[in-house]
């Protein structure tokens, strides 16, 4: 499964000269979309397993080469001929629309008339909105440590209280209540899927953090027409959890025929009383958080909903959470679900379970991009109509909800041409997103969304617009200068560093924040 993360060039092994120069006998590690590429030896021969594990891993959009640089379709950006001539308002301009107030017609936008009348054209409110949320999942990519060198592989760079303000993510009105993590896989991997060979005494072997959760504050709530409590899980980035995205193994969820792919929800449910951080699930650490604070607004008498966003694996996990609150929150909360790049999650039962529990679920889809298609590229829904001779089809997978399709070519800013993390980026989805009116219409002139952000991580806009590729990384490859003059690798801010005690500290402080008229006087509880 490939993933769109903001992965930073981590490994200082090669200067950029000799990473170039041995381009023939390395490989591009391409973690998703927006994961910075990193020169990487590789022995000049391989075993079977590794060619296979490989093959796959290519075929998944694990590890792709990166596509030559396509040639801009004749007069794609003929009045973008030379940097000068490309419009100036695009640089003197805010990269946002001011906010609209949606209070009156929230409901409307977040699908519980099934988006009728708001996809297509798109409605401008809803446009905002998928961009409020894809931004949330992107924040899960942006500040994950995926440094093979760092101490503290596979936890979230800062902590709950400023990693929005970090991301410069504060602007959307939200706070963040609790962090979540995950197994990666609780099975025995071959030790090529291993995340660090480097760190013997990482921070947590078997746990990676997974994404958090969020609730809009007072201003923001006022202006949306209720308290919102967002879920943001994060796509595939550690290859263990790529090796549970290559299974395709139907298993029982619920109590009737539904039926889910086994690795998306061994991720989300997986546990260990060995671990630090994973004692209990990243279901189960979603849903005390989720339920804790439904039912505190609910007494509050607030009107509250719950919207679960994520890209790829994560809008995986974002369905299964769904479901989960479905069944375990009935009546009590309305819940959305807008995807970016997901894959199908489970069988046609599933799907119509869903959709019977009243989840609204869109799924935001890049026609080029071949993760949507997966799992079930040839055993999926399109063999409904033939259930009169199949029979009930429990075996194959469907995807859930309404589905808003976008076109890597509607984008005048964008190359043509194959280069598939490009298509399955985060940023090249929130991109289009943001140009998007109708189907019939073309990409909107006054869209607002900073375009440089497209190559943050991946080579996707138009080489006329002189942006780099892969731009986003950390000042000196996270190294810095010491007071003697060494380079070095710096050691984190106290309150980043990830502990489960200061965690659930930061969590009931948070609390009081929250309940400034009650004293919580219950024991910490650290997970």
């Amino acid at each position: 499964m490939a993933q769109s993360t903001m992965i930073f060039n981590h490994i200082p092994a090669q200067n950029d000269a000799v990473c170039l120069s041995h381009r023939r006998s390395r490989r591009v590690s391409a973690r998703g979309a927006h994961q910075e590429a990193v020169c990487i030896d590789h022995p000049s021969t391989k075993n079977p397993a590794a060619r296979l594990a490989e093959s796959l891993s290519n075929l998944l959009h694990l590890q792709i080469e990166t596509p030559a640089r396509a040639a801009v379709a004749g007069g794609n950006l003929g009045r973008f001929s030379n940097w000068d001539s490309f419009p100036e308002e695009k640089h003197s301009t805010p990269t946002t629309s001011p906010k609209e107030f949606i209070a009156e017609k929230w409901r409307e936008i977040h699908g519980f008339e099934g988006w009728e009348g708001v996809l297509d054209p798109l409605h401008p409110w809803l446009r905002r909105e998928i961009v409020k949320y894809g931004e949330f999942a992107q924040a899960t990519y942006d500040a994950f440590d995926f440094d093979s060198f760092s101490e503290y592989c596979g936890s979230c760079r800062y902590n709950a209280h400023n990693l929005f303000d970090k991301l410069g993510l504060a602007k959307n009105g939200y706070n963040v209540t609790k962090y979540i993590y995950a197994m990666s896989s609780h099975i025995n991997v071959p030790s090529w899927l291993q995340r660090s060979h480097l760190v013997d005494d990482t921070w947590s072997r078997d746990s990676n953090w997974m994404g958090y959760v969020a609730v809009s504050d007072d201003q923001e709530s006022r202006r949306i027409g209720r308290r919102d409590i967002v879920v943001a899980w994060r796509g595939t980035v550690a290859p263990s959890e790529w090796y549970e995205d290559f299974q395709r193994k139907l298993e029982p969820i619920g109590n009737e025929d539904a039926k889910v792919e086994h690795g998306f929800l061994s991720i989300y449910t997986s546990k260990s009383e060995s671990t630090r951080y994973n004692k209990f699930s990243a279901s189960e650490q979603a849903m005390k958080e989720v339920t804790k604070l439904v039912q505190m607004y609910r007494l509050k008498g607030e009107e509250v909903s719950l919207t679960i966003t994520g890209h790829s694996l994560g809008g995986a996990l974002a369905i299964l959470n769904a479901y989960e609150a479905a069944a375990t929150l009935p009546g009590q909360v309305p819940i959305s679900v807008i995807s970016f790049g997901a894959p199908r999650v489970g069988n046609i039962a599933f799907r119509d379970e869903l959709d019977q529990m009243g989840v609204k679920t869109l799924r935001v889809v890049i026609k080029q991009d071949m993760v949507p298609r997966m799992p079930g590229l040839v055993l999926n829904e399109s063999l409904e109509k033939f259930d009169d001779i199949t029979g009930t089809l429990e075996w194959v997978y469907a995807h859930v909800g309404a589905e808003l399709k976008l076109d890597v070519k509607s984008s005048p800013y964008l190359k043509r041409g194959l280069n598939l993390p490009g298509f399955h980026s985060l940023e090249t989805y929130l991109h289009l997103v943001d140009g998007f009116m109708s189907q019939t219409t073309p990409f909107r002139d006054n869209a607002r969304r900073d375009i440089a952000l497209v190559n943050k991580a991946c080579d996707m806009l138009a080489d006329e617009l002189r942006i780099p590729q892969c731009w986003y990384q950390l000042a000196n490859k996270g190294l810095v200068c010491n007071d003697h003059g060494r380079w070095v690798k710096p050691k984190r801010e106290p309150d980043d560093i990830p502990s489960p005690i200061g965690e659930a500290h930061q969590a009931h402080v948070l609390d009081v924040a929250l309940q400034p008229d009650k004293v919580l006087l219950q024991p910490l509880f650290s997970v």
